[in-house]
């Protein structure tokens, strides 16, 4: 089964799921979201897959969501804003078929991997 995983190179708790993914024999899809964006089709599904809503996948206190006014927007808004903002998204996330996972800590990944 295919893995995939969205990540940013500079985050230490993304790098460490990374470690943990193959630690577990499985080399995923790697996809840096800040370079490629996000598109709501894509968010909507790993939210589904998730099974969250987009505010708790939103990091409240990264810039610029302060700014945003983020704290009491409703769902579309922050939509569009993690689609302006790509780093709005928490990280990593880690989709193995139709289950995803915000990995924080990076041990929750053991969660989908047991699909494989």
């Amino acid at each position: 089964m295919r893995v995939t995983i969205y990540y940013n190179p500079r985050c230490s708790k993304s790098r460490q799921t990374l470690e943990l993914i193959r630690a577990a024999g499985v080399e995923p899809e790697i996809v840096e979201y800040l370079k490629t964006g996000w598109t709501e089709a894509v968010l909507s599904d790993l939210f589904t897959k998730a099974g969250i809503a987009p505010r708790d996948a939103l990091r409240l206190k990264q810039d610029p969501a302060p700014e945003l006014g983020l704290a009491k927007a409703d769902d579309a808004t922050i939509m569009a804003a993690m689609i302006t903002h790509p780093v709005l998204v928490e990280r990593p996330i880690v989709v193995v078929g139709d289950q995803a996972a915000i990995c924080r800590p990076p041990e929750r990944v053991h969660e989908v991997l047991d699909k494989v």
